[in-house]
């Protein structure tokens, strides 16, 4: 089953690549490896949430939103294969051949210590997704402050044939 049947199974649809909020590009190919910029959890052009986890913004709601920020990341990756002249939309996805590392960031109150917890909204929407071509290498970072205040922020590496 391909990555685009996967999303449809999961009931999700792939976003447009959100705007980057800054100086930089969505993702870059380097040979075979495509790496992300750090993908805020963005859903219409907006954020749903901002805050701190551990202090108004709880861990499940900060999981869902490493999910979402996974699924922009996903898109950033197959906009750069459909650019490239590869298949258009999900059907890009099928060109990962691995992911190789994931990084999360989660905006901290101090006393949160479940920052690997977070980020496991991102690594199960990538193996939900890919399959074992999903399955991945990760850090879970907490930190204080992320941008526009997002709880959270997920970037990543793929392998593409």
């Amino acid at each position: 089953m391909g990555a685009a049947a996967r999303l449809a199974d999961l009931g999700l649809d792939l976003p447009a690549v959100a705007a980057p909020v800054a100086a930089y590009v969505p993702a870059v190919r380097t040979g075979a490896l495509i790496h992300t910029s750090g993908q805020l959890p963005f859903v219409a052009g907006s954020l749903a949430t901002t805050g701190k986890v551990g202090a108004g913004v709880s861990p499940d709601e900060a999981t869902d939103l490493a999910r979402t920020a996974a699924l922009n990341a996903l898109a950033a990756v197959a906009a750069l294969v459909e650019a490239e002249g590869g298949p258009a939309g999900a059907d890009a996805l099928d060109r990962i051949v691995r992911v190789v590392k994931v990084v999360g960031f989660v905006a901290s109150d101090p006393s949160f210590t479940g920052q690997p917890g977070v980020i496991n909204g991102a690594s199960t929407l990538l193996h939900d997704v890919l399959g074992s071509a999903g399955v991945h290498a990760r850090s879970a970072v907490g930190v204080a402050v992320l941008p526009l205040d997002s709880p959270v922020e997920v970037e990543i590496v793929v392998e593409t044939a």
